[in-house]
């Protein structure tokens, strides 16, 4: 088993079909202004079937990926673990904030989503800006 789990990380890291988080939302501020880019937050929890299934679902498709990685600065914030800025809710998980490097909130939503309706989300932020 742990020889098949070492080899399912290691072919899917020859494709970088990964997105990597940040988990300080100050850094995710400061590094947004340098690349003059908007900021996606998204809150889970350590133990959610919903954050799980969007990540499976959804976080995991290379289309995501790539346009996630073009348009914004990633942050992934735990309610378990990370600081989180006050004005974000963390009930209701999984959230998702759309913010631009001025930390104003462009967009929030909350759910599971999958690919069609988390595209659906991105054609509003983009409405929205």
């Amino acid at each position: 088993m742990k020889s098949f789990i070492l080899t399912i990380i290691f072919i899917s890291s020859l494709y970088g079909y990964e997105l990597n988080w940040l988990h300080d939302y100050d850094a995710a501020i400061s590094q947004a202004k340098k690349e003059h880019k908007d900021i996606y937050v998204f809150v889970g929890a350590d133990e959610c079937r919903f954050c799980d299934r969007f990540k499976d679902l959804t976080l995991s498709k290379k289309e995501v990926i790539d346009r996630l990685k073009k348009e914004f600065i990633l942050v992934y914030l735990s309610r378990d673990q990370h600081k989180i800025p006050k004005n974000f809710a963390i009930k209701g998980v999984p959230r998702h904030y759309f913010i631009t490097s001025k930390g104003e909130i462009i967009h929030d939503d909350r759910g599971s989503r999958e690919p069609a309706g988390f595209y659906d989300m991105l054609d509003e932020v983009d409405l929205k800006k």
